[in-house]
């Protein structure tokens, strides 16, 4: 294989590659819902009850959209989700409808 077609395959393969990468954050691989474990659970579920006054923690996300932590927490038949900045500080809150629909 002369030098010319090596740097050619070359080109080639790095152009493939770029190509997958940008294939990848296009379609939102970073939305993988990885929970929140350990320490950081611990402390992104007590700032996030504390929050919204108690109920129980139903799940967690890092790297949520719409902030570095995201709780699910159920209370009164209603799913808050408490988005917390890399800090566990609030940065926002959505409350889904309950079963009957309603918004408090």
């Amino acid at each position: 294989m002369t030098l010319q077609r090596a740097v050619a395959w070359s080109i080639a393969g790095l152009a493939l590659a770029a190509g997958g990468v940008g294939v990848a954050v296009a379609t939102g691989s970073t939305d993988d819902e990885t929970p929140i474990t350990g320490p950081a659970l611990d402390r992104a579920s007590s700032v996030a009850l504390a929050y919204v006054g108690g109920g129980t923690v139903t799940g967690s996300e890092v790297g949520d959209e719409e902030g570095y932590y995201e709780v699910e927490v159920t209370r009164d038949g209603h799913e808050i989700d408490v988005h917390l900045d890399a800090n566990f500080n609030v940065i926002g809150s959505d409350e889904d409808a309950g079963e009957d629909g309603d918004r408090d």
